[in-house]
Order: structure tokens, then C-alpha cells, then sequence
């Protein structure tokens, strides 16, 4: 298979594929004119690629979890271990943005949305702690 049937099949961009490949998760043959060939592993792979992504799970526990994956010896501890770990920085985020979700609602109460100048949402984001600020606490 080429890039295009295989981005078809796996729903990934031919762009995503080709990082894949050069961040060595996928390893596609090559045909004396260089371009790429697909096998159905390859497909396989990044059919899961896809799906772990989908979950949020980083490149590095992709890598890991392929590699548990192939490994008949691996220990579901293991593959338990990384999910655990990345349900664990999930829960933090949602932890985060309830706090900001919070703190811009108190802000849009107390703002009386009036044609008065003074605004309580411009004075924090001039003077508050930028931990709350969208974009930067999970930077």
C-alpha cells in the first residue's frame, strides 16, 4: 500500500504518517524508487497509533505501549502502569480546569456588564496569578 491508501484506511494524515516514521514508531519498506510501501503490520500499528492518540496518550508512552504490545513476555502490570500514569495526569488537568472554570465564573458574576469602565475580569488579568490564565497552567 502507498501513503494515500494507508491514510485512507487508518484515518491518519499522510503528514502524521510520515512523523511516525521519522520519530521511528513506524517502519514502512521502501521501494527502490523510495517511496514508501505499507504492509497490513504497519497499518496495524497505526491503526493503534491512532487510537492511543485518541486517548491523549503521549508519543513516548505510544512508543512504550507498542513495545508492550509486540512483547508476548510483557506483564499487563506494565500496560496497566502506563495507563494508570496517564489517567493520573488526565485527572490533574480536569482538576485544573474546574479551578479555572471556577475562577473565571466568579470573575463573570462579579462583573456587573454594565457601560461603566470598571471590570473585575480586566483587574485580574492585569494583576492576578497567571497560574489561572487559559494556555498557561498546563503550558
Amino acid at each position: 500500500m502507498n501513503i494515500g491508501d494507508v491514510a485512507q484506511l487508518s484515518g491518519l494524515p499522510a503528514k502524521t504518517i510520515r512523523y511516525y516514521e521519522e520519530i521511528g514508531l513506524i517502519e514502512p519498506l521502501r521501494a527502490a524508487n523510495g517511496y514508501r510501501s505499507f504492509r497490513e503490520s504497519d497499518l496495524h500499528k497505526l491503526a493503534f497509533l491512532g487510537r492511543a492518540r485518541s486517548l491523549g496518550f503521549a508519543i513516548e508512552d505510544c512508543r512504550t505501549l507498542l513495545a508492550l504490545y509486540r512483547d508476548r513476555d510483557r506483564s499487563s502490570a506494565d500496560v496497566k502502569q502506563v495507563a494508570r500514569s496517564h489517567l493520573d495526569c488526565i485527572d490533574r488537568k480536569i482538576e485544573g480546569l474546574t479551578e479555572m472554570r471556577k475562577t473565571l465564573a466568579h470573575l463573570i458574576d462579579a462583573c456587573a456588564g454594565d457601560d461603566r469602565p470598571d471590570c473585575p475580569i480586566l483587574a485580574d488579568l492585569a494583576t492576578g496569578d497567571p497560574a489561572h490564565h487559559c494556555g498557561r497552567q498546563f503550558g
